[in-house]
């Protein structure tokens, strides 16, 4: 039996599922990757690294079969209302989040943003295409600040990071590793898709 992760019981995992998959023109939490539907990829990294993990947003019914507690969006429509439904709920001080469509979820970056929460709000990462925000590390520190901002009507998530203790880690970290393109990858169309096929032809 594999040892628990030393944050199994202090950290919740949080999965956003509330997207609407319009670019895709089909549910990209269920597109299968290497056989496996995405969501199931997340679903399965955090089952065996989480107490409690939680499903944010979207359609019950969608996800009933993986027996995971289910919460709807409190504030609808955007990624930073899922964040902040996930932090309400969560029962632990830290939680981590993921996209539901991730295709590749690292525990090796995992892993390392955890190690680093201490004394921060969040540990996100930066990439060339700019920080990560739906693949990190968040405390419940962050709930006013998240709620104030979407109360007055701003939904994008990035805003939040200047208001907060936010540790930023960077690419060059990253590098040691893994492969921030594969561990960071996120598909919103089927060229997105089309293109992963082609570099990873088991897909």
């Amino acid at each position: 039996m594999a040892e628990e992760p030393s944050y199994f019981h202090t950290v919740t995992g949080i999965i956003l599922t509330g997207g609407k998959s319009r670019r895709m023109g089909r549910d990209k939490a269920f597109l299968p990757i290497d056989g496996r539907p995405m969501v199931e990829r997340v679903i399965r990294l955090f089952t065996a690294s989480f107490a409690s993990v939680l499903i944010i947003g979207g359609d019950p019914d969608r996800f009933a079969g993986y027996n995971l507690a289910h919460y709807p969006d409190i504030y609808p429509g955007c990624a930073l209302g899922g964040l902040y439904t996930g932090l309400y709920h969560a029962e632990t001080p830290n939680i981590f989040v993921s996209a539901c469509d991730l295709p590749y979820p690292s525990k090796r970056v995992m892993d390392l943003l955890l190690s680093l929460r201490q004394e921060c709000d969040t540990v996100v990462a930066r990439t060339s295409s700019g920080l990560e925000p739906l693949f990190a590390a968040y405390g419940k520190s962050c709930l006013e600040t998240i709620r104030l901002q979407l109360e007055a009507g701003n939904p994008c998530i990035l805003d939040i990071f200047p208001k907060l203790n936010t540790r930023t880690i960077s690419e060059a970290e990253l590098a040691n590793i893994g492969d921030t393109a594969t561990d960071f990858c996120n598909l919103n169309t089927p060229a997105d898709l089309e293109r992963l096929r082609k570099q990873h032809p088991q897909t």
